[in-house]
Formats: C-alpha cells, sequence, structure tokens
C-alpha cells in the first residue's frame, strides 16, 4: 500500500508540474532598438544587440508572469526577423514554436532609415541659416521616406504572415512607435526646426499606421506607444520624459526610450496580451 500511495504522490506532482508549465505563457519578443533599450542599465553582457533586461519584453513578461525569449536587438531591420543579423546572430524567427502563446514586434523604423534622417534634421541656428530636412526630402515633389514607408509595407505584411506560420496560436501585438515630438517642436531645446520636427513625426507616424493597418489585414492586436507617450516627449521636462532627446538626460540611447518609457511601454502590452 505504501509503495502504491507512493507511486501515486509522485504521478500527482509530476502531473501538477506539467500543468503549472502548461499554464505558463510562452512570449517571445521581436524587434529593433526600440524594443531593445539600447544603454539602458543592466545591458546584456553579449553586446551585439545592447538589450536591457529592462526593455518593455522584459518588464510586460515579469507583469505576466510569463517565459519570455527576447531576441529584439538594436539596429534591426526587418529582413533582420528572417536573416543573420550581422552574419552571425540567428534569425528572430528562429525564436518562434508551434507552442508559443504572445509575440510582440516592433520594427520598420530602420527599414526607412530614420535616425540617419533625424541626425541630418538638426540645425543648430534658427531658420534661413542651415538646411531644411523636409524640403530635402521632399525635394521634386516627391516624398522619399513616405515612398520608403510605402514599400516596407508589404515586407511588413509578409513577415506577419510568417510569424502566424510558426506560432499559429499566438496572439500577435504589433507595436507602433512613440510620439517623439510635440507639434511645433521645440527649438532650441532639441536643434529641430519645428517644421522639421513636425516632418519627422508625421514618417514616424506614418510607419506606425502602416504597421495598424498590416496588423488589422491579419487580426493582429495593434499597441499604440504614441498614445502612451503623448506629454513624454523629447522636449518635456527630463523627469517626464519617456523618450530621450538629442543629448539623453537619462542612461539611454538619444532618441530612444528610457527605463521609464520601456515601463510605460510594457504596461501597454500587458492590457493588449489580456
Amino acid at each position: 500500500m505504501r509503495i502504491v500511495a507512493g507511486l501515486a504522490f509522485v504521478a500527482a506532482l509530476v502531473a501538477g508540474t506539467t500543468t503549472a508549465q502548461a499554464d505558463t505563457l510562452d512570449y517571445v519578443a521581436l524587434g529593433d532598438s526600440a524594443a531593445a533599450g539600447p544603454l539602458i542599465p543592466n545591458q546584456d553582457p553579449a553586446l551585439w544587440c545592447l538589450r536591457s533586461d529592462r526593455n518593455y519584453p522584459q518588464v510586460a513578461a515579469s507583469m505576466l508572469g510569463a517565459g519570455l525569449t527576447d531576441v529584439t536587438c538594436s539596429g534591426a531591420v526587418t529582413d533582420d526577423l528572417a536573416g543573420r543579423r550581422f552574419g552571425v546572430l540567428a534569425p528572430q524567427f528562429d525564436a518562434l514554436k508551434p507552442g508559443t502563446d504572445l509575440v510582440s514586434v516592433t520594427v520598420g523604423a530602420n527599414d526607412v532609415g530614420l535616425f540617419q534622417t533625424a541626425l541630418s534634421c538638426i540645425n543648430f541656428l534658427p531658420e534661413p541659416a542651415g538646411i531644411s530636412c523636409e524640403d530635402r526630402y521632399t525635394a521634386g515633389g516627391t516624398d522619399q521616406l513616405a515612398a520608403a514607408v510605402a514599400t516596407w509595407a508589404p515586407e511588413f505584411g509578409a513577415a506577419l504572415d510568417e510569424i502566424k506560420r510558426r506560432a499559429p496560436q499566438a496572439k500577435i501585438l504589433v507595436t507602433g512607435y512613440g510620439a517623439y515630438i510635440r507639434p511645433g517642436g521645440c527649438y532650441p531645446l532639441q536643434p529641430v526646426w519645428s517644421r522639421d520636427g513636425d516632418y519627422l513625426q508625421s514618417v514616424m507616424n506614418r510607419i506606425s499606421a502602416t504597421a495598424k493597418a498590416e496588423a488589422a489585414k491579419r487580426g493582429a492586436v495593434f499597441v499604440d506607444f504614441a498614445e502612451v507617450t503623448v506629454g513624454h516627449d523629447i522636449c518635456a521636462t527630463p523627469a517626464d520624459r519617456y523618450l530621450e532627446g538629442l543629448i539623453p538626460t537619462t542612461i539611454a540611447a538619444p532618441l530612444h526610450p528610457n527605463a521609464a518609457g520601456m515601463k510605460a511601454f510594457a504596461a501597454a502590452v500587458v492590457r493588449a496580451a489580456k
């Protein structure tokens, strides 16, 4: 009888462990530096991707009690989801499995070169002592960045299709980008002319709107980070910023979310995941 009782106890223990494992949310985070959190302490010691342990996937996973596979990587473009970054890192898609429950993806800004564009918009002197980046990118009546976003759209849609193929049961969360600069900007606090600041944010909004549209076509959930960052942009007081300006006031990369921003993004992701 003791042997039978012991075997029954072991069986119950194993069954309980299996059930607990099965109940743990399996979360995979894909994307670029807006998800990875470059320079925010503490950084992944591998250094390849400048990925923080306080980025929004890490914080969201903790809030959800989820098991996380975080393959976000600073500098990533949509091709890096399926290809090898630096020719070394495994494709981000390799983290996806048939049993994956939740996927978040933040990507697109690097596909259109938005960070480099932002740097080209810096003017330390007021107009007309400089060159407007809006004028440069819309010369001849063609908006080069709008065209780049339009080119990216089907590529991003195909990436979402591949996520669904690899993780057919997963809830897919597609995030936008933040409201980095308020209407009219805050020159000279941030050395970007008013109209150029509005232009840069319009491109960011276009990327987010395109991601939202591609997500909607596939039944994915869009998470609006712009809504979260209103009043917390690079023009806000340092204590209120979720997004850092050209000269960061906390330990974070320029023109990227800081730790407070990642925490706010994580809360939005958790709401969308439930």
